[in-house]
């Protein structure tokens, strides 16, 4: 049984280190603003098009900045989910007899 935790602990590593390396985008205003995250969200970097700066519409800017950071998030966490969800399938699978417990 020890070694089945050890391995789900292993394959949730292996999750978090592919989550990791996953790029996703969010971006609003017609690309104004673009939010990189990881899969694991983590925001990454926030681009903002300069063009905007000039405008000196503050509160616009934070809308957009904030529609584009979830999106962004929003994409990692779907990802984030199908990963789990893959990792776990896997897991119960691997354990045999236990997976009845879980009414499968």
């Amino acid at each position: 049984m020890f070694d089945k935790l050890l391995q789900a602990k292993q394959q949730a590593d292996e999750v978090k280190k592919r989550l990791d390396a996953i790029t996703v985008t969010g971006s609003a205003g017609g690309g104004v603003v673009v939010v990189t995250a990881s899969g694991n969200k983590k925001i990454q970097s926030i681009k903002i098009n300069p063009i905007v700066l000039n405008e000196a519409d503050i509160e616009m800017l934070e809308d957009v900045i904030l529609t584009a950071i979830n999106q962004a998030l929003d994409q990692a966490e779907n990802i984030s989910q199908s990963e789990m969800a893959a990792m776990t399938k896997d897991m119960l699978g691997n354990m045999g007899g236990l997976s009845g417990l879980f009414g499968k």
